[in-house]
């Protein structure tokens, strides 16, 4: 299943210029919006094959969204499609596409169909897309809507996707929109040689996204990017050997302390953009803090994590954090401005409410400040974020730290 809906407050951007030119269709405003996602939060971001660009151009994403969030679609962010499921952020199916090099012979199978979206992306790449999705309710309507829209060579299953496709296999690329501990073995089998497979792999609220190889036989891996995926459901799950301890949130890596990752993000963090990590032996929670800059006003410059935390055992939670900020504007809206925020979710992953530490502006030295949160009782998931959010200057952040009490 996509991406989760955690970078839709994420510093997302709405790409809505055309919003002065409303004269026109309900479809030239849609087109004109995909085009300055393109520009901005895919090619902008650094996803530059043009096969890629072209399919994401050509690709109405508002077609694959419920009614209600249409309005929404060019948004870069993950969006709810129901059944505890969202469809992906752009940048995130266009990197994903362009890592997986699509060959116009090729035969992909693609774990997680949720919307359809991405298979609709890698359709005119590709000779053939086989796309299989565990709830039933999305894999149906997700074949009407690529039916409909005349994908002709998208072939959807409703099935668990941990056990692949085998009497279509082999299949020389595979993506997989959901993540498993682990990369599954029938995912392995059916891999054709030479063929390469994109999957997020890890614990729940820790993963890694992974470009393998096959060469004789055996997977060799490439690690590209710290990420976050709904977890692959069905057998996937059952086999999963660690489980999130809700009843002891924490952050890791706070201090910014860790190594950078072998593909060089920030340990413990995703979805990271515009940001330096910046060695300093008088800095406040060690040696190191990260530092987000920028002189676009509306750039985003962001960075996440998310972690399980049961509100039924957790009633409040002290938010603390050291932070320097310098030169700082508000962005284009006036809500455009260095913050640290931590976003409640419920079991089915809808919004409980935001919490802000902030926000900040100006120039200040380093502050160490604290904040007292209630956690709604609801709570079963958290996103804790950081970042300029599209103000311009710098903005330093380090030691941030959680710490929960008792109900």
């Amino acid at each position: 299943m996509p991406v989760l809906i955690l970078l839709a407050m994420a510093g997302a951007t709405w790409f809505s210029s055309t919003e002065a030119a409303g004269q026109g269709t309900r479809r030239e405003k849609f087109e004109a919006q995909r085009k300055e996602m393109v520009a901005f939060a895919v090619q902008g971001a650094g996803v530059n094959d043009p096969r890629v660009l072209k399919a994401m151009l050509e690709t109405r994403r508002e077609a694959f969204l419920p009614a209600d969030l249409q309005e929404q679609a060019y948004l870069d962010a993950a969006l709810p499609i129901g059944h505890d499921q969202t469809i992906s952020s752009p940048f995130i199916v266009a990197y994903m596409t362009e890592s997986l090099d699509p060959q116009p012979s090729d035969r992909v199978l693609e774990i997680g169909t949720g919307s359809g979206y991405q298979a609709a992306v890698l359709s005119p790449l590709v000779k053939d897309v086989y796309t299989i999705e565990i709830v039933p309710e999305l894999g149906e309507n997700a074949k009407r809507v690529l039916e409909r829209l005349d994908y002709r060579n998208v072939h959807v299953k409703v099935g668990d996707g941990y056990l692949g496709w085998p009497d279509k296999a082999p299949f020389d690329k595979i993506i997989v929109t959901c993540s498993p501990e682990d990369v599954p073995i029938p995912l392995q089998e059916q891999l054709a040689e030479g063929g390469l497979m994109v999957i997020p792999v890890g614990e729940r609220h820790q993963q890694t996204m992974m470009l393998f190889t096959k060469d004789n036989g055996a997977l060799v891996s490439t690690e590209l990017r710290p990420t976050l995926f709904v977890p692959m459901t069905g057998q996937a799950e059952s086999e999963r050997k660690v489980l999130p301890d809700p009843g002891n949130p924490k952050i890791l890596n706070g201090d910014f302390e860790e190594p950078l990752t072998e593909s060089g993000f920030i340990s413990g963090w995703y979805y990271e953009r515009s940001l330096e990590w910046i060695e300093d032996p008088k800095s406040p929670g060690g040696t190191h803090f990260v530092r987000f800059s920028s002189d676009q006003p509306g750039q985003k410059a962001h960075l996440l994590q998310g972690f399980a935390i049961d509100g039924s055992i957790v009633g409040k939670l002290r938010l603390s954090a050291s932070i320097r900020v310098e030169d700082v504007l508000v962005g284009p809206h006036p809500d455009d401005l260095p913050v640290i925020a931590l976003t409640f979710h419920d079991e089915v992953r809808r919004e409980l409410g935001t919490r802000i530490l902030g926000p900040f502006r100006g120039t200040r030295n380093w502050q160490n400040l604290d904040k007292e949160i209630e956690v709604p009782k609801e709570t079963r998931e958290a996103i804790l974020r950081i970042g300029l959010f599209g103000a311009t200057g710098e903005a330093d952040f380090d030691n941030i730290m959680i710490h929960p009490e008792g109900r």
